[in-house]
């Protein structure tokens, strides 16, 4: 006797499980292209999930870079609103981001030495994607774009990046057109290189706080800018200890200083005057 698989009745409430081809869950998310990406290079069953966390943050890139550029086009646009949202999702995503450390956190240096050897040169500071998002929060620098000359196509996405406005220069565009007294040499400066504080700009910021209900959109906006910024410095310092525990001051993977570079970079804020400017409200 021949078997039949078990097909739900119409009109009952089980799910539809037969279907010609792959499933549409399948052909919307291609999971079985995702979860076939991890080709290990050790026998350390630990690398497992040092390479999947890694990937994880490369999509979480992804979609963070997606909602920064929301973001901006929005705030070309002035609507403030749309941008807002954009920010406040990418909060949460940042958060999701970050919680990627936790399965890393705990590496001590023989766990990591077990498969370090198998990164090469590979390092987290050659991630494109990675780049991209420190170009939006307007951390520019062409020598950045050095690592992917033999990937012409990712070349080109992060030097037409460069040279775009970031996030923060959209918001001070946009400040600029309120009729806030942005200086000119700040809305006028070379895109391509990294953002630099202002006290003119502090200043702006210092008055919209200093009346939020005057400034409710404008304030909105800051504290957003705000969440994200705090959200950014906290990777950056997550990033740091789990470097540390696990291979202390150690040259870094791809050549870098390791945690010596991971300081200097932990001592820095994004959006620098939605930060300085609150000691004066």
């Amino acid at each position: 006797m021949s078997h039949t698989p078990d097909v739900p009745e119409a009109g009952s409430e089980a799910p539809n499980l037969d279907f010609d081809g792959t499933t549409p869950y399948e052909d919307y998310v291609q999971a079985d292209i995702l979860t076939h990406l991890q080709h290990l290079r050790s026998d350390d069953p630990g690398e497992m999930v040092f390479l999947v966390t890694t990937q994880v943050m490369e999509l979480w890139f992804t979609v963070i870079v997606h909602e920064w550029e929301t973001a901006s086009s929005a705030l070309r646009e002035d609507r403030v609103p749309v941008a807002i949202d954009a920010l406040k999702r990418s909060v949460r995503e940042l958060e999701a981001l970050n919680a990627s450390w936790k399965p890393l956190g705990q590496l001590t240096p023989a766990q990591f030495n077990a498969y370090r050897g198998a990164l090469g040169e590979g390092s987290g500071f050659q991630s494109a994607m990675y780049r991209r998002m420190e170009f939006l929060l307007g951390e520019k620098s062409a020598s950045m774009l050095v690592p992917h000359r033999g990937a012409p196509r990712v070349h080109a996405e992060l030097e037409k990046a460069l040279h775009q406005p970031s996030l923060y220069d959209e918001v001070l565009r946009l400040l600029a057109r309120r009729g806030l007294p942005v200086p000119q040499e700040t809305l006028d400066r070379d895109l391509g290189l990294r953002y630099e504080p202002s006290h003119p700009v502090e200043a702006v910021w210092t008055g919209i706080y200093a009346d939020p209900d005057r400034n409710a959109e404008l304030h909105r906006l800051g504290e957003a800018l705000t969440d994200v910024g705090e959200l950014v410095w906290r990777w950056r310092n997550d990033h740091l200890v789990a470097t540390r525990r696990a291979m202390g001051s150690k040259t870094g993977t791809g050549g870098s200083a390791g945690v010596a570079w991971l300081e200097k970079r932990a001592t820095k804020s994004v959006f620098p005057e939605l930060w300085t400017a609150r000691s004066h409200v």
